[in-house]
């Protein structure tokens, strides 16, 4: 019986599209006996299906990319990646300073920066997040501004035109940004639209916008685009993320990439 004949390239990246979609994460060597070729081969299938923002390559391996359709509510992202939240808001309160205003975005993440800010003698806080804001009440020194409008009560925020239009009058130092999808074509996205306004208001207040993501959310995307990733002054992620996705990020955006190393404690 005569053996079958090479698969094309574009065979083998459609068989490798489907697997991924059923296993979503795949090994170049589970994917290498799954076409039957060289790892070498997988991996010029890999990085061109990445090329075409259909998979992201890992450590060792692909995943596919996914969209993000709906967020989860505040007390299942409170438990997810407890140690990687802490190091990456450790990072960020370090850009902090004296006198300064700083935008911190909804989320469990930056919420976890107020031990990191306790120190301060004079300093602003502007969130739309209403743990946040109260989590900073007992702070003898910093100076809360929330921002008002609908309240989203699954994340404890408020969305939507009023708290853009808040933002509008405001001049920050850093905005903290926090998203449910990033990766390195699409830039930064969420799945909800109300949320759309508040972000980019806060970027364009801004001088210096910064991204506080997990690598986990990384090479998934929302329906609606925030911005570019070539926008931001600085991305701080997990060391999740491999170092030659990191390296490529700064070589094709020009932004800064700061992987963040999580020390459970014992």
């Amino acid at each position: 019986m005569a053996e079958a004949p090479p698969l094309i390239p574009e065979q083998r990246r459609d068989l490798i599209l489907g697997q991924l979609r059923r296993d979503s994460v795949l090994s170049y060597r589970q994917l290498a006996k799954l076409v039957g070729v060289s790892h070498m081969t997988i991996r010029r299938d890999v990085a061109e299906l990445e090329r075409q923002g259909k998979v992201v390559a890992t450590q060792g391996g692909a995943k596919i990319v996914a969209r993000v359709a709906t967020e989860p509510p505040r007390t299942e992202k409170a438990a997810a990646d407890v140690w990687q939240k802490d190091a990456m808001a450790r990072y960020a309160a370090g850009l902090v300073r004296e006198s300064m205003t700083i935008y911190l975005d909804a989320g469990t993440t930056l919420q976890a920066m107020r031990p990191y800010l306790q120190d301060f003698g004079d300093l602003t806080v502007v969130t739309n997040d209403l743990v946040i804001a109260s989590s900073y009440l007992d702070h003898p020194a910093i100076e809360i501004i929330t921002l008002g409008g609908r309240v989203e009560k699954r994340n404890s925020s408020t969305v939507g035109r009023i708290p853009a239009l808040a933002l509008r009058e405001l001049s920050l130092d850093i905005a903290f940004l926090t998203s449910s999808s990033w990766d390195l074509r699409r830039g930064v996205t969420i799945p909800a639209e109300s949320k759309v306004e508040p972000k980019k208001a806060a970027v364009a207040a801004a001088t210096t916008p910064v991204l506080v993501a997990a690598s986990s959310k990384y090479g998934t995307f929302g329906r609606y685009r925030i911005l570019g990733l070539d926008d931001l002054d600085l991305i701080i992620t997990d060391d999740g993320l491999p170092a030659d996705d990191a390296a490529e990020i700064q070589a094709r955006c020009g932004v800064s990439v700061e992987r963040t190393s999580a020390a459970e404690e014992s």
